[in-house]
């Protein structure tokens, strides 16, 4: 029996650091505006220093960190279901972005990232 509960101790622990190793993809939203485009993102919990925009051709791509910083040393995960760690997003849009304006900015746990074509 105690073989058994230290094989299944290392297999969840192995399993929590690829979890942490992998990157997560934040859900995004995707709008048409008149003079280009809006893409929103939800990145709770994401401090906007820790958010990095670049673009390549039609490709949108926004990657950073989530950190969690509410835990202390003498707490025991019981349930955790929000990941933190490295994101990564790319976007594909029907439109060369090279030479677009793009600014961005955080509200309300959202990035907001406005595209505006030439």
């Amino acid at each position: 029996m105690r073989h058994l509960a230290r094989t299944l101790h290392s297999l969840f622990g192995q399993l929590d650091e690829l979890r942490r190793e992998v990157a997560w993809q934040p859900p995004a939203d995707v709008y048409r505006t008149r003079g280009g485009w809006l893409v929103k993102l939800d990145l709770a919990g994401v401090r906007p220093e820790d958010v990095h925009l670049s673009v390549s051709g039609n490709h949108l791509t926004v990657e950073g960190i989530r950190r969690d910083w509410t835990v202390s040393e003498d707490c025991r995960c019981y349930q955790m279901e929000i990941a933190y760690s490295q994101f990564a997003r790319q976007i594909t849009l029907p439109a060369d972005l090279e030479n677009a304006d793009i600014r961005a900015e955080h509200r309300d746990g959202m990035l907001l990232v406005r595209i505006q074509q030439e």
